[in-house]
């Protein structure tokens, strides 16, 4: 998984302009660095990943919610619902 900082600041394409092969190419991409591990272990990386961030001041959570938005729409409901969950208690870390 990348840094979450990667995910501000950089120039991204808005959810119409981007192709869908394009959506779909990284959703792949992303889907096989994760290959064969579950939901959860997904879902623990992502929060470790931000607590460690948080915690030594290298996330912020406007990067927090550049990530979200990069990754939500390749989502179904519920599993965007549970991501803007964590998304939302990683914001409420000091």
């Amino acid at each position: 998984m990348e840094d979450f900082a990667n995910y501000a600041g950089k120039k991204r394409e808005s959810a119409e302009e981007k192709t869908a092969e394009a959506w779909m190419n990284e959703a792949k991409a992303v889907a096989g660095k994760y290959h064969g591990r579950s939901e959860g272990d997904m879902m623990k990386e992502i929060y470790a990943r931000a607590l460690e961030g948080k915690k030594n001041g290298t996330l912020t959570n406007e990067q927090i919610d550049a990530f979200y938005r990069q990754f939500a729409p390749m989502l179904d409901g519920a599993k965007r619902k549970k991501l803007a969950r964590v998304i939302e208690q990683l914001k409420k870390i000091d």
